[in-house]
């Protein structure tokens, strides 16, 4: 039974690839196939729609945007902590401890 659903699932994805309306009721449609609730469906779409009205953008598109500023914010932060002053003063003054605990037990 599972196989049936995979098999049919990816045979409408195959021919929906392309169609942007139609993709965008597949989110509505495996909710209201697969609880049963309307209104939970409606909703769904209703929000989708309502977000690409006041952003210009689908949900999905949104998403993108915001993880990838999130990653770039993160390269950035690590870039910064990098190349600041107390960085560069306490991995000097751990050198600087380790250089002294290893002539001590060297001599």
């Amino acid at each position: 039974m599972i196989n049936k659903k995979i098999i049919l699932g990816l045979f409408v994805i195959s021919f929906l690839g392309s169609c942007a309306p139609p993709a965008a009721m597949i989110g509505p449609a495996y909710s209201l196939t697969s609880s049963g609730n309307i209104l939970q469906a409606g909703l769904s779409y209703g929000s989708s729609e309502m977000i690409t009205m006041y952003t210009g953008k689908t949900p999905l598109e949104n998403l993108q945007e915001i993880s990838s500023t999130e990653i770039y914010k993160t390269k950035n932060i690590h870039k910064k902590t990098l190349e600041s002053e107390d960085f560069y003063i306490l991995v000097k003054q751990n050198v600087e401890k380790t250089n002294k605990i290893l002539k001590s037990t060297n001599q």
